[in-house]
């Protein structure tokens, strides 16, 4: 039955989406009441995961293998320490999205909570997925219902942003599918199992930096890398919330959960020899993605540059291939779906009051809303990585791992952090303190609701438990053993608490 909880957490989200079809389409308050209730389901069997998986496990924790279209290509899923915190955060942020779209949208609201579902179903496929050929079918699954989430609930200018995005994406996964199926090939023992794959003999130098480049089409555009970043500020903008907070908490870790599973046990000399070239790209992209944030007016725009400058000094710390760096980027992974994942909630429920998100629009926002203004603050400095709160938690070993590869490098990515303190508490400041603004739709600001509290509260509760006691997700973050040999053994003092 171990391995059937697991066929239970991957099948329940797509039976939940069917199921949503068949309420009431009047009931509009009922469905999404049952829908939430549906989603608290796959979260429990994930919390039941995390806390019975083992402290500082490499191996995997559940599995299960079933035959299916051949011996070489099996249902085979397993959770281990690289794919737990990630399909804890993707079955924790479905109810709260869920709460959080209880006004939007205006029409099709059981397409859009069906749609939320299949996208929930096709992310922990992929990080539950053992064997490649089924890690490729749920990596192109997540395009589907995202692509109708930003193209038919979007904003304004949907169309073409999801039109990017689907682009983008494709063109990434076209050269993903290839290096699979050339891997399946080379290999030659039948099966498209990534465990066989990873314990085989490493393939030659040359071979090795041909099929990474492959692969890493995928993984640097889903990151997403620099330049390959462009089409994310436009999707985030035109997304609803929901569909803007589970594409910068979930969708842009599926790049560094297909680099670390793939990548880096396959590819060991590849990633070497590129290495200097990708540091040289997350560097440009942490202190790019700042700078642009800093000059933008829409709201959801500025936090969608600073995920590119924050997922690159997530990819920065993984390049440093030591367990410090590995730790770091995983914890800051989660940590940046949480803050990030907040903020956009944040942009969401103003938005709902005033039908603008530029910043200009606003002003003494803290008088009118006092317990938004609190929360508010906190994600962004949990953004900003203040010392007890969880940004922090992440930062510091990748910082520390940078320094320990090189100062120089260190302090250049530092100035990325240092921007974006600048650019998130001047959003405060214009947003929240000041004069009083009469906003152009003439809405009185009302502050919080018990529902807007209920989902964000959750994530308050986290981004400080996080910063105070991080070791809550690190001692269940041990490098699994297809990545541990390939990271230097350095440590920090008294070890990651």
């Amino acid at each position: 039955m171990r391995g059937h909880a697991l066929l239970f957490l991957l099948a329940f989200p797509f039976f939940a989406a069917a199921l949503v079809l068949l309420f009431p389409q009047k009931r509009r308050s009922l469905t999404i009441l049952l829908s939430f209730l549906l989603s608290l389901l796959p979260f429990g069997a994930a919390l039941r995961l995390f806390f019975l998986f083992p402290e500082g496990s490499t191996a995997p924790f559940r599995e299960i293998s079933l035959p299916w279209l051949d011996p070489g290509v099996s249902f085979h899923l397993a959770v281990d320490s690289l794919s737990l915190p990630l399909i804890l955060l993707t079955t924790l942020l479905l109810p709260i999205t869920l709460l959080a779209s209880w006004k939007s949208p205006g029409e099709g609201i059981k397409g859009f909570l069906s749609s939320l579902f299949l996208l929930e179903g096709a992310l922990l496929g992929v990080f539950l997925s053992q064997n490649a050929l089924l890690f490729y079918l749920f990596w192109e699954a997540v395009l589907i219902p995202m692509y109708f989430l930003i193209g038919k609930w979007g904003g304004e200018r949907r169309t073409g942003a999801a039109r990017k995005f689907l682009l983008y994406t494709m063109a990434g996964s076209v050269p993903l599918l290839a290096g699979i199926l050339w891997s399946f090939s080379l290999y030659g023992r039948g099966s498209f199992e990534i465990a066989l794959w990873t314990s085989a003999p490493l393939l030659p130098a040359a071979l090795q930096k041909i099929l990474f480049l492959l692969f890493l089409s995928a993984f640097a555009v889903k990151l997403p890398l620099f330049p390959f970043h462009t089409w994310l500020p436009d999707a985030h903008t035109e997304a609803p919330t929901a569909g803007s907070v589970f594409l910068a908490a979930v969708l842009l870790k599926m790049g560094v959960y297909g680099f670390l599973r793939l990548a880096v046990p396959l590819f060991p000399e590849a990633v070497l020899s590129f290495r200097p070239a990708l540091i040289a790209l997350a560097l440009i992209g942490v202190v790019y993605g700042a700078l642009t944030a800093f000059a933008q007016e829409d709201m959801k725009r500025l936090v969608a540059y600073s995920s590119v400058s924050h997922m690159g000094l997530i990819f920065l710390g993984l390049l440093t291939l030591t367990p410090e760096g590995y730790v770091g980027g995983l914890l800051q992974s989660v940590n940046h779906g949480l803050s990030t994942g907040a903020l956009f909630l944040c942009v969401g429920l103003l938005y709902e009051r005033t039908h603008t998100r530029l910043q200009r629009e606003y002003g003494g926002t803290a008088k009118a809303m006092p317990a938004f203004n609190l929360l508010f603050l906190v994600f962004l400095l949990s953004s900003a990585g203040l010392p007890g709160l969880n940004g922090f938690t992440g930062e510091f070993p990748i910082f520390w791992a940078l320094f320990l590869k090189s100062p120089w490098l260190a302090g250049a990515a530092l100035t990325g952090t240092v921007v974006g303190a600048v650019y998130l508490l001047s959003l405060y400041k214009r947003v929240m303190t000041g004069p009083e603004k009469s906003l152009e739709s003439g809405t009185r600001l009302l502050d919080l609701s018990p529902r807007e509290l209920l989902l964000l509260l959750p994530l308050l509760l986290l981004v400080v438990w996080i910063g105070l006691y991080p070791s809550l997700l690190t001692k269940k973050m041990a490098p699994p053993s297809y990545i541990a040999p390939f990271l230097k053994e350095y440590r920090l003092p008294g070890g990651i608490r």
